[in-house]
């Protein structure tokens, strides 16, 4: 599944969530199966959230460094953190220049966010709502998927499908020498499914058929990347 177009951009499936189940749950299954990203539209998650949580995002990496360094933090294993990709270097010398927020909310949600930054106002209360309807969309997504591979349809809900979303917000700030940086290095995710809201400014690749192609976003879509822990049941169950 995919349509590679001309000049090394790849048109990803398309799934609309408000198809019948039957079909939904066939072409994620294929689309996992087959190329491991698709898109998702009319997916439940609101249009305003969407444009509320860019929005605050955009302006959390706008604020003052002394706002936020009391978020920063170079330990992997912290939860709630804020660093910067430019401490790092790459196997090839070059800097990552990438800014990132990392946010887990445990769901219900509850008192998870008090951990959270609260600047800009209301990022708590924006951030979370965002959350818990793409989470919900995210669960139904696994729910096909299961069912899809012949398993009980609550197989990932509980433990396994996790009842903590992690947000990563990636900043990219303008980069004053191209040639000696890169934003991300070549990646597998290691969770089930991850949901991407790509920005405004291309920048996503995927390996597809041996060659890094770009994708043509969607307005208003996530893009659905299922990840190592899915792949890994595609083989034991198939």
């Amino acid at each position: 599944m995919g349509n590679l177009r001309a000049g090394g951009i790849v048109s990803l499936p398309i799934i609309d969530l408000r198809r019948g189940h039957d079909e939904c749950r066939r072409a994620v299954l294929d689309a996992g199966k087959e190329m491991g990203f698709f898109q998702v539209v009319n997916h439940g998650v609101a249009e305003q959230a969407m444009r509320d949580v860019g929005a605050l995002c955009h302006e959390f990496f706008a604020l003052p460094e002394a706002d936020k360094a009391a978020f920063y933090s170079e330990d992997n294993d912290k939860t709630n953190r804020y660093f910067s990709g430019s401490t790092y270097e790459t196997v090839v010398g070059h800097k990552y220049w990438i800014d990132c927020l990392r946010l887990g909310c445990t769901i219900p949600v509850g008192s998870s966010t008090r951990d959270w930054p609260d600047k800009p106002n209301n990022f708590r209360q924006v951030v979370e709502k965002f959350a818990v309807q793409t989470r919900s969309m995210g669960m139904e997504l696994l729910r096909l998927l299961a069912e899809g591979m012949g398993l009980r349809t609550d197989y990932f809900d509980g433990d396994l499908g996790g009842t903590d979303v992690i947000l990563g917000i990636n900043h990219y700030p303008a980069c004053p020498d191209p040639t000696t940086m890169i934003g991300l290095p070549p990646h597998c995710d290691r969770n089930l499914l991850t949901l991407l809201i790509p920005n405004k400014v291309p920048g996503l690749q995927l390996l597809h058929n041996g060659e890094w192609v770009h994708v043509e976003p969607l307005p208003n879509a996530f893009v659905v990347h299922t990840g190592l822990a899915f792949e890994v049941l595609l083989l034991y169950y198939n």
